[in-house]
């Protein structure tokens, strides 16, 4: 490797790991100019860019993926020879962005997260709120807690069991019913709704379950929601047992090209075994 690659590379993961230049440079303790001639000279050295520039900020094309994971090895070498000669026991560190919905982000992923970042020091965890999925495979997020039917082929991913749902309402019961819109349309809950609530019925949506829980506490109508959810709101009643026809597999998934990079298949299988633990709790059983 030339000389001058290693020093350029850390920009390039900077860059990667933050999202943007001038994140990237607060991280590096340099200026802004300096992170844009370093990625500058690595790009013209390799003689292609390793980023797309959005509007959004620096977005890593899905063939640049193993670039980006080579050089976080890169970087863990020599780490790792820096702690053999200080006698060190090799931390997790590193930078992990999660992606899943607001449900899990709102109710159990908080605390394990906390329980995680308690056990490494180094490790920075990023959790990222969206009910739309996220591109794997352009880095958006590095693991993904969703729940879903099936993965996309390009994910390797962890069933660690399974959502479920139950109808939700104030009382006195406002007899009419709330739908889901958006995203959740595609879901299990809302095939289940529209085989078993005509639509007539229906005085109003949402395209969360978070939002739907609080338009169903304010009397606007029953609504199917995650029992973590309706479970532990006093404002709501659960009506009957959880709907069996409406539960979701939970994966903990991250892209197959990255799946076994250190950070991401540790954070992984720690936070598959986390929710594993909570299965009566997902499930709407406690």
């Amino acid at each position: 490797m030339h000389k001058g690659n290693w020093d350029d590379l850390r920009f390039v993961l900077a860059v990667a790991e933050n999202g943007s230049v001038s994140a990237a440079a607060r991280s590096l303790g340099v200026n802004h100019a300096t992170v844009l001639r370093r990625i500058a000279a690595f790009e013209a050295r390799h003689g292609s860019p390793v980023f797309e520039r959005t509007a959004r900020g620096y977005v890593i094309p899905p063939d640049r993926l193993r670039l980006i994971e080579a050089a976080r090895e890169v970087e863990n070498a020599i780490l790792a020879v820096d702690r053999m000669l200080e006698g060190a026991h090799p931390p997790l560190r590193g930078v992990v962005r999660i992606t899943s919905t607001d449900t899990l982000c709102h109710t159990v992923l908080p605390p394990i997260l906390a329980d995680l970042a308690g056990e490494a020091a180094g490790l920075r965890l990023e959790l990222i709120c969206a009910n739309a999925h996220l591109d794997l495979a352009r880095m958006h997020a590095d693991i993904a807690v969703r729940p879903a039917q099936t993965l996309p082929d390009d994910l390797d991913g962890i069933a660690v069991g399974h959502l479920g749902f139950a109808v939700y309402a104030t009382r006195p019961d406002p007899g009419r019913w709330l739908g889901l819109s958006g995203p959740l349309t595609r879901s299990r809950p809302a095939e289940w709704l529209a085989g078993a609530v005509p639509s007539a019925t229906l005085a109003g949506s949402a395209d969360s379950f978070v939002t739907l829980r609080e338009m169903a506490a304010a009397g606007l109508g029953r609504a199917i929601l995650p029992c973590l959810l309706g479970d532990a709101d006093v404002r709501l009643w659960r009506q009957g047992a959880p709907v069996p026809e409406a539960e979701v597999p939970i994966w903990v998934a991250a892209h197959a090209d990255l799946a076994d990079a250190p950070r991401i298949r540790v954070v992984r299988d720690r936070l598959a075994a986390a929710l594993r633990d909570k299965e009566a709790t997902l499930l709407g059983r406690q």
